[in-house]
């Protein structure tokens, strides 16, 4: 007889332990694994597909409800059970409703908690007999192949962060994308600023740690609420320098296959690293402004983005769009010689009040126009129309050791 798989989530390590002792004296239930984090939880589920998951409500970063909505949605097939020292109903009413099965009150003993967990197998087990073992749902966190978008702007204020981050939000919140987003602005970073989290470890920590896996990266992501997972900037300046280009080749390359997205933030400026970028991007969005100086200075990224061969990749997005600026939409592709793919309202006081907050605006002002905006974009993005990737690069030019090289040639010094 099969037995009942469980994967038990709670950030005390004490109370984990303390719940496996518990289930090792059940003969028909076996712990397949432990996470301390709902961002590890799902990864592990969805690796090692467990019938059920041990849920703890309160954990930081984020919680057992919003970990058991992206379950429902990522690994459906595996059965939430909660854990909780609160048992008012309102609690209840929200781990039912965000897709959890039955909900246990702690302290509880071993015989309580196997009960639980058999009446929760035996009702699955009942559907699977009534709908057919076809109806389980299975999705390959290995067969993922993740599109890679790369943000740049010709200069700081144009809203490079501002746009990357909350696409990367709005896409996380929806459930049904693993989504990563990476701080490349190695100096002056501020994505974990605008989503207010506080980095313990950042990627110059990874770059130290020795060979770069995607079992040692997922350690050091941060974890928003919406589900956005998130690799930070160094805490300093100088730690900068740790990083170097072909860190970030290593890190892209383990990522992918692991998030259907992967958004870059890059600093505002052609050197190794964002070039390195451009390379592993399926997109290159460039941003860019209604005014002369960001107009003039975007001409001239796209001339080297062309002499990169990388324009096929290239999406301009028109940020901050306003009549009030003196130019419309059509003057600034007449500017550029390009077509706008993306056109952003222009909502100054709005954006500053969420980025004081630490709360992306898609959350916090989620019906006004530029939020919608940004939802257009992640549709765009979702939608069943593949991208157009280009081929795989050959292996002499995956080698490419100095990108900064191309510039010289590029610009004739």
């Amino acid at each position: 007889m099969k037995r009942i798989s469980v994967l038990i989530v709670d950030d005390i390590s004490d109370t984990r332990d303390s719940i496996r002792r518990l289930l090792q004296f059940e003969d028909d239930m076996e712990v397949i694994g432990e996470a301390g984090s709902g961002s590890e939880a799902i990864l592990m589920a969805e690796e090692k597909r467990p019938d059920i998951i041990l849920m703890d409500i309160n954990m930081p970063e984020m919680d057992g409800i919003r970990t058991t909505e992206l379950m429902a949605l990522r690994v459906p097939e595996s059965s939430v059970i909660i854990m909780s020292v609160q048992g008012e109903q309102a609690y209840l009413r929200r781990a039912m409703m965000a897709g959890a099965r039955e909900y246990i009150i702690k302290p509880f003993n071993g015989g309580e908690l196997a009960s639980v967990i058999a009446k929760v197998s035996e009702m699955d087990q009942r559907k699977r007999d009534a709908l057919g073992e076809h109806s389980k749902v299975f999705v390959d966190s290995k067969m993922r192949n993740g599109q890679i978008i790369s943000f740049f702007s010709t200069k700081g204020g144009v809203g490079n962060t501002t746009l990357a981050t909350n696409l990367a939000v709005q896409l996380a919140s929806s459930g049904k994308w693993r989504v990563l987003l990476i701080d490349l602005n190695l100096q002056f970073g501020d994505v974990a600023v605008f989503l207010n989290l506080v980095p313990k470890r950042t990627i110059a920590d990874l770059t130290q740690s020795g060979p770069i896996k995607f079992s040692e990266i997922q350690s050091y992501f941060l974890t928003h609420s919406s589900g956005l997972q998130v690799l930070a900037a160094p805490t300093r300046p100088e730690y900068a320098e740790l990083i170097t280009a072909e860190h970030v080749e290593q890190i892209l390359t383990e990522v992918k296959a692991h998030f259907d997205f992967i958004i870059c933030d890059n600093v505002s400026r052609f050197e190794d690293i964002s070039l390195v970028s451009f390379d592993a991007a399926t997109q290159i969005w460039l941003v860019v402004a209604m005014d002369v100086p960001t107009l003039k200075n975007a001409k001239l990224s796209l001339e080297v983005i062309e002499g990169l061969h990388h324009t096929p990749k290239v999406h301009v997005v028109l940020n901050r769009s306003s009549k009030e600026m003196g130019m419309d939409p059509h003057d600034v592709e007449k500017s550029l010689n390009v077509k706008i793919s993306y056109e952003i309202p222009s909502d100054g006081r709005a954006l500053v009040a969420a980025l004081n907050r630490g709360v992306p605006f898609v959350m916090s002002h989620s019906q006004i126009k530029v939020s919608e905006a940004i939802r257009k974009m992640a549709e765009e993005l979702t939608s069943s129309e593949p991208f157009e990737t280009k081929p795989a690069p050959q292996e002499h030019e995956r080698r490419r050791p100095k990108p900064l090289m191309e510039l010289s040639r590029i610009f004739g010094f």
